[in-house]
């Protein structure tokens, strides 16, 4: 009778307002509530309030409510238990009509009511409570002079999905206890529910193994270079390993305990068979016998080391990993074990007489296959302990292991729903939109990472059921993951700000509708909760009021559009070389030019710049705004006025992969050449190098060309480590022409000693310029 009255009201407000989709005034709340209506007034906090539970179970959360209050306000609420009476403020109510993790809130300006099934319900309550009070309740010292109110409204909230999570790579970098449990806070605050570690990988073994103990003695320490993660070249023999870090198990324990109390679950990852070079380092016998290199935990990419995984022909190997299934089994309350199963190279087993000899035994004739045996016997043992097997989507190339949980990460996860299609219950987390390690803003204004953005708004317009899918296999889906991996990590607050805001539009995918998506409404409430975040001084990224640029050109004119992922922001910029100000032009529309110019843009609201100012120097020359002549349909990059950064991903550049290239600029008319800069750059680790080969020539015809021009690199030349912007000049050249054809040939595979060996190399240019 409660729920028909709450969608009575729901039904009636949604008539008023005319039917729209926005957030109502004043709740703001972060994920978005199923159903919320407000009311008339607030409720305010205060010495007098008081707290009415039915039982010591709902004691906790109610702790928490009232503790939020203790120092920030002055005071806290006294919680007791029996019946309520006129003077009881908040009152805490089983409800076992509703599913677990629901609640009901309902708050009039004299009274709070709190209903739900479980504590994971109450928890939750108290977590919107704690959102819809002014974000100084986090602060660390009395804040005075502030009213602790609440709006009156009425909510009936409910999750979309069961699995909720946030994947942590503690190996890449390890992230102190202290650190984690942090970050437990902030993820329940968003209504987040599972914790996925990622224990495990070749750079670091970050769990103790009482068995095993130099599993964290060795396996937990990497040598220290300077370099950022794609650029590091793997330890030698007799290096020192100061770089590192583990919890112990007493250190895991307090770390599930603090979570259980927050409604987090921590899920263990121990992976295998390959991104293990921290274990074998450890104990190097469990590697395949035909491996005679040094295994050292790995620093960064690992190059051949990489190669090296645990030998699925040896007893022992499997002997050591029930051994430690069995003390992670006994640790970890879960009902869940990830084990990795993903990028194992099957170079050694190839060539190993062991694997060989398993394959055999076992009627194996494909490599790809033996995996698939090494991971279903793994599975069955994780079986045998209680417990669930989670794994990655390369699972699915083989037979995948019963009731596995299969993780869709390569692309847009769809090998996650093939393994739906199997049905096995599966969890999105696609690289391509909740990977957190990629740029989330323009690039820019980011420290460097890999490949490209997943900004605030990419992940927030995710929608992870597809309209073609199948209901059945759909049906299967238990949740998303936003996932943050730490190659780019040298500090907790790197991983404060590549995590925030972003969870907050995570959290938002899993828990509320796909009917409920309004991206000026998130952000009026992403704003409050950033308010929340100052206090309690989250390292969160401000990106999202940064500016993006496109400069294009046509017929000798250069065309800049800019915009911002805000709707709600303004944007000012100057063309005189001084800083934007809340008076500098409003840009509306599309700027045009035809001589030099810097521009300089930033956002403002309410006439405060809130992003960083964004500095687009153009430059013209004879190439400037002329059409380029090819299929790739970056290379209007080439002759738009502006230089590239250091980041080749960064939009500016023009890149090809594993061929040569080809390009023709018409001038527009017969010009006088004579000097010619070909933009190049370097970036050792991502295998971006520059052309073994640039070749130039001149026609007036687009017909018969002339050779003008030609330069050869060495390799010495071209797989330089670094990463640096390198152009490429050729003077004296007293040539004309109309049209100019370069000729960029690609420098082939990485060499053997490179960070990426035997790989394709990219070439990239981002500005041909000629005078």
């Amino acid at each position: 009778m409660a729920k028909d009255k709450l969608l009575l009201i729901t039904f009636l407000v949604w008539l008023v307002t005319g039917c729209t989709n926005s957030t109502p005034s004043g709740i703001n709340i972060i994920p978005r509530p199923e159903q919320q209506t407000t009311g008339k007034g607030h409720f305010t906090f205060n010495k007098s309030t008081t707290i009415r539970i039915e039982n010591q179970e709902q004691e906790a959360v109610a702790g928490l409510l009232a503790d939020l209050f203790t120092t920030s306000a002055g005071f806290t609420p006294t919680i007791g238990t029996g019946s309520s009476s006129k003077t009881t403020s908040v009152v805490f109510s089983t409800d076992t009509t509703l599913a677990k993790e629901n609640y009901e809130l309902q708050i009039t300006p004299s009274h709070i009511s709190v209903k739900a099934a479980d504590n994971c319900g109450f928890f939750y309550a108290v977590q919107s409570i704690r959102m819809l009070l002014p974000p100084a309740i986090e602060s660390r010292v009395p804040a005075d002079g502030i009213e602790w109110s609440v709006p009156a409204l009425t909510l009936q909230d409910s999750p979309r999905f069961p699995y909720r999570g946030l994947m942590l790579d503690v190996s890449r970098f390890f992230i102190p206890k202290e650190n984690v449990i942090r970050i437990i806070d902030y993820m329940a605050m968003l209504k987040l529910n599972k914790l996925h570690l990622h224990l495990v990988d070749g750079n670091g073994w970050r769990l103790e193994i009482k068995k095993y103990p130099r599993l964290t003695e060795v396996g937990a320490w990497r040598v220290a270079r300077d370099t950022d993660f794609s650029q590091r070249k793997n330890a030698q023999p007799g290096e020192e390993t100061p770089v590192g870090g583990f919890y112990t198990q007493e250190d895991m324990k307090e770390i599930i305990t603090y979570a259980a109390t927050r409604q987090v679950e921590i899920i263990p990852e121990i992976e295998m068979p390959a991104h293990t070079n921290s274990s074998l380092a450890a104990y190097p016998e469990l590697a395949c016998p035909v491996v005679k290199d040094f295994i050292g935990v790995i620093p960064g990419m690992g190059a051949h080391a990489a190669e090296i995984v645990y030998c699925a022909g040896n007893e022992k190997v499997f002997s050591f990993l029930e051994d430690v299934i069995d003390e992670v089994a006994d640790l970890f309350p879960s009902s869940y074990i990830h084990l990795g199963g993903d990028e194992a190279s099957k170079v050694n087993w190839k060539k190993c007489p062991l694997c060989q000899a398993r394959m055999k035994k076992e009627g194996i004739t494909d490599a790809e296959d033996l995996q698939g045996y090494f991971m279903n016997r793994m599975a069955d043992y994780v079986r045998s302990k209680g417990k669930q097997v989670m794994g990655w989507d390369e699972l699915t190339n083989s037979k995948i292991p019963e009731d596995a949980v299969i993780y869709g990460w390569q692309g847009l996860g769809t090998a996650g729903y093939k393994a739906g299609k199997m049905g096995h219950k599966f969890i999105m987390t696609p690289a391509r939109v909740l990977y957190l390690i990629r740029y989330q803003g323009p690039q820019w204004f980011e420290p460097r990472t890999y490949f490209g953005n997943n900004t605030l708004k990419n992940v927030y317009d995710y929608e992870p059921i597809q309209p073609e899918w199948e209901p059945e296999a759909a049906a299967n889906l238990l949740g998303v993951q936003g996932s943050l991996w730490t190659e780019f990590v040298n500090s907790p607050k790197d991983v404060e700000y590549l995590l925030f805001p972003r969870l907050a539009t995570v959290a938002e995918i899993a828990w509320s509708g796909k009917d409920q998506k309004d991206w000026p409404g998130f952000l009026k409430r992403l704003d409050v909760l950033t308010g929340h975040y100052d206090y309690l001084e989250v390292n969160y990224a401000r990106s999202m009021f940064n500016i993006d640029h496109l400069v294009t050109g046509d017929n000798n004119t250069l065309k800049v559009a800019l915009t911002c992922i805000r709707p709600d922001m303004e944007i000012r910029y100057t063309v005189d070389g001084s800083e934007p100000q809340a008076s500098s032009p409003l840009y509306t529309d599309s700027l045009a030019f035809t001589d030099d110019v810097t521009i300089k843009a930033a956002t403002f609201a309410s006439g405060e710049q809130k992003g960083q100012t964004l500095t687009l120097p153009l430059h013209r020359n004879k190439a400037t705004a002329r059409p380029v002549i090819d299929g790739n349909e970056q290379t209007y990059r080439l002759t738009n006025g502006l230089r590239g950064s250091d980041k080749q991903s960064d939009f500016e550049w023009c890149g090809w992969y594993d061929k040569d290239a080809s390009f023709t600029i018409d001038l527009g008319k017969e010009e006088n050449i004579g000097q010619i800069t070909i933009g190049c750059i370097t970036n050792y680790g991502m295998g971006a190098h520059i052309p073994a080969k640039i070749t130039l020539s001149v026609s007036n015809d687009n017909r018969t060309y002339t050779r003008i021009a030609e330069r050869s690199f060495t390799p010495e030349e071209i797989f330089r480590e670094g990463i640096r912007i390198e152009d490429k000049t050729f003077d004296n050249l007293a040539s004309t022409g109309r049209y100019l054809k370069v000729e960029l040939k690609n420098p082939g595979k990485c060499p053997e000693d490179h960070t990426r060996p035997g790989q394709g190399t990219w070439i990239y240019t981002d500005e041909i310029i000629i005078l």
